[in-house]
């Protein structure tokens, strides 16, 4: 089974903790990426982890809102962002909030 890869940054409390909480339905080996200490994959990519997290799931890359949405149907606790529409509406305050918090902890952008 081809794990679903999760590439995240693993300083941002906001990034970090969402992964840690995610609990995905049984059939997916996990593999998690952080995308500051584990440069040359992360950016193999070719995605700006700034604009969001992304997720590989048998080689179809999510990012961003996508990767969230999917992450959110995949996980056995189903919530309002399963939606890709509520997702795509949501997140760009999330990403705000990412910045804001990295900023204000002294941590850089990717």
């Amino acid at each position: 089974m081809t794990p679903l890869r999760i590439v995240y940054d693993g300083e941002c409390p906001f990034c970090a903790n969402y992964v840690a909480l995610l609990r995905l339905r049984e059939g997916h080996a996990v593999e998690l990426i952080n995308a500051r200490t584990d440069r040359t994959r992360a950016n193999s990519y070719g995605l700006d982890l700034n604009d969001g997290m992304i997720v590989d799931l048998d080689g179809e890359v999510f990012h961003g809102a996508k990767a969230v949405a999917l992450l959110s149907r995949l996980s056995r606790r189903r919530g309002v962002l399963s939606s890709d529409r509520v997702a795509k509406a949501v997140y760009p305050v999330m990403r705000f909030g990412r910045a804001v918090t990295l900023k204000v902890l002294g941590r850089k952008p990717l």
